[in-house]
């Protein structure tokens, strides 16, 4: 759904964009999308990682700057880059130790320059956890660290996978599914949904937003004959927010919410566990969907998708999602501006 304001000429600080893993597709796309600058309407930006990463994929003009205002001066003629710990030699496809310490300490920058102001707002390439694990990153992934940097608990940290024609929140996210119905509670329904809600509306300047929840079970339960997840817990969490004046609907049946018509009803699905959320929104939106976290004091976007590293350096990374990811940052940035004036 566009935002009213998009168009609305508020001057924004440029927003910081993490390179991820250097062996990644990252500086790829990153590169990419400031050459579609122009065309896409894409707001100020700056890369913030190694600049050999870029310079290893792309020709195109490159500046070292140490400042976002300096960044905002070089936008138009070369991609501002904020330069980190060099990543040693890089090899696109091949990631490397001293490329996810590049990476880490690339995101932390970024969260310290949104944090501040001097950013406005972050936007992060994918990383390899493989790789982050082995230089401390302990997180399950970008997420978790920069709801941890920004002072804000995990549970209050809500993930939005968001496209053109669909926004979800996975309740339950990185973990295993058979862990998935004792992980479930009211407390973390409601939580996830009342974040969503504040999300929608700070956001995407959403007034009164709409939600549908997924049921865990095959049609939603069948009244307890094929789980009773929905009837505990599910349920009771949907009447609590209800009563709260949320307006939301649900268990609902997951395999018939996602068609054209079903979701012409709400504004975001609530769902139950990972792949619930995932497989509809990429199957609907893969090349232009977008991570949004919901709850934090800055805003901060990623593509939805992840390191390709069997196609990196080979110039064939679509750029759309990175595209999408920026212009929504921009558009969450006004969204919030207006929605505290």
């Amino acid at each position: 759904m566009p935002l009213s304001n998009i168009t609305d000429p508020v001057s924004l600080p440029p927003f910081a964009v993490s390179l991820g893993d250097p062996a990644g597709i990252g500086p790829e796309i990153v590169a990419k999308a400031w050459v579609m600058r122009e065309a896409r309407g894409l707001p100020t930006f700056f890369a913030v990682g190694d600049a050999a990463s870029l310079r290893a994929v792309w020709l195109g003009p490159v500046e070292i700057v140490g400042s976002p205002e300096e960044a905002a001066q070089v936008f138009d003629r070369a991609l501002p880059c904020m330069q980190v710990a060099e990543a040693g030699e890089i090899v696109p496809g091949t990631p490397s130790i001293d490329g996810a310490r590049t990476a880490f300490q690339a995101l932390e920058v970024a969260v310290g320059l949104a944090r501040t102001g001097s950013a406005a707002g972050i936007v992060t390439a994918p990383v390899g956890k493989e790789q982050l694990y082995g230089v401390g990153f302990t997180h399950p992934g970008q997420t978790e660290f920069v709801a941890e940097r920004c002072g804000v608990s995990a549970q209050n940290a809500v993930m939005m996978l968001a496209g053109p024609s669909l926004k979800v929140v996975p309740i339950t996210i990185h973990i295993a599914l058979a862990d998935v119905p004792s992980a479930l509670t009211i407390d973390l329904i409601r939580a996830r949904a009342l974040t969503t809600v504040k999300g929608l509306q700070r956001n995407f300047g959403i007034a009164r937003p709409r939600l549908a929840v997924a049921g865990l079970n095959p049609h939603a339960g069948e009244n307890g004959a094929l789980g009773r997840e929905e009837i505990e817990v599910i349920r009771p969490a949907i009447e609590a927010l209800r009563a709260e004046g949320i307006d939301i609907v649900g268990p609902l049946a997951a395999d018939g919410m996602f068609h054209a018509r079903a979701r012409e009803a709400y504004d975001a699905a609530l769902c139950m566990y990972h792949d619930q959320a995932l497989i509809p929104i990429k199957t609907l939106n893969f090349d232009d969907g977008v991570n949004i976290t919901l709850g934090l004091p800055i805003v901060r976007t990623s593509p939805d998708h992840g390191t390709a590293f069997g196609i990196a350096g080979t110039d064939s990374a679509n750029p759309g999602a990175m595209i999408a990811a920026l212009k929504m940052a921009a558009e969450a940035a006004r969204a919030r501006i207006a929605y505290a004036g």
